[in-house]
């Protein structure tokens, strides 16, 4: 008798290990971009938070958002980025960021698109309007 349920994107991705892997690149990546860091409040943001600390949060969280067992215990996306003044041209640094780590693992194209769509349901929270 075969399973015929559909796997989870968190399935699909390869789990925990597979995604903590992307993210750390990720992290990496965000925290030492120059682009990012031009802005005063994400530089500081970035230089107070433990770099592995940061990089657990966000993997419980993929993890989570994707449909594996993890539960993320962090703050609202709002409350953690409010007072950080993220521009639409910074969202948009971030998005290429997150899409050279997918690339560098090779993360299939559907997977992308529902990774990228978890994302982007995270932006009104995150990118301060009219900028």
């Amino acid at each position: 008798m075969s399973d015929d349920t559909p796997q989870s994107l968190y399935e699909r991705l390869g789990g925990f290990y597979n995604i903590a892997a992307v993210i750390d690149d990720f992290i990496d990546r965000i925290m030492d971009n120059a682009e990012l860091n031009a802005n005063p409040k994400v530089d500081e943001a970035h230089h107070r938070v433990s770099r592995a600390g940061f990089k657990y949060i966000v993997t419980e969280m993929v993890c989570w958002a994707s449909g594996g067992p993890q539960t993320y215990s962090g703050k609202t996306m709002r409350e953690s980025h409010e007072h950080l003044d993220i521009t639409e041209q910074e969202w948009q640094v971030f998005l290429k960021d997150f899409q050279d780590s997918l690339d560098k693992f090779d993360v299939p194209p559907t997977e992308q698109k529902e990774l990228f769509a978890i994302v982007e349901s995270t932006k009104g929270d995150i990118v301060v309007l009219g900028t």
